[in-house]
């Protein structure tokens, strides 16, 4: 059995337990979470979550990038979302590689190097940063008053603020 297999398993033995439960696509909270794709950080549990609540985007090191503020345009222009909470997190993969040598490795790997930024960081705060300011200057964002980021602590669970 593959791993897939195992999780369409899960789906199945949890149904209806797994089915959506609010009838709107609209996040009750009207708030877009912006997150690591990384197993250790558990969204709904960090910030205790239900169900419709929020729009959760994650990508590797949960940083802006074009497709978050093209995600982050839906959620807020056609889903009603006002806010955007930014979680990056330490011990970040990301920040153990470097924009150059990844490319390089892609580069030599399959013949084409990316377009795309790898988006590495050294210092997780300063990534926060960028990604606030990022959305605070997206001329594409209707709501960009209410952006705040925060750094996960994965060994201690807290949650800091980045100013």
């Amino acid at each position: 059995m593959t791993a897939i297999d195992e999780l369409l398993a899960r789906h199945h033995e949890a149904s209806p337990a797994g089915a959506p439960e609010p009838s709107s696509p609209r996040p009750s909270l009207h708030v877009a979470v912006l997150t690591c794709m990384d197993a250790r950080i558990k969204a709904f549990e960090l910030l205790g979550l239900r169900k419709g609540e929020t729009h959760i985007l994650r990508n590797a090191g949960g940083v802006v990038t074009d497709d978050v503020i093209r995600s982050l345009a839906l959620s807020q222009r056609k889903l009603g979302t006002r806010e955007v909470l930014v979680i990056q997190h330490t011990d970040c993969g990301l920040s153990m590689v470097t924009e150059d040598d990844f490319k390089d490795e892609l580069e030599q790997a399959s013949g084409l190097r990316p377009t795309w930024s790898v988006e590495a960081f050294r210092d997780v705060k300063d990534s926060v940063r960028r990604s606030v300011a990022r959305v605070r200057r997206s001329p594409y964002l209707p709501h960009t008053d209410s952006v705040r980021g925060f750094v996960y602590d994965v060994r201690t669970g807290a949650l800091h603020e980045v100013i």
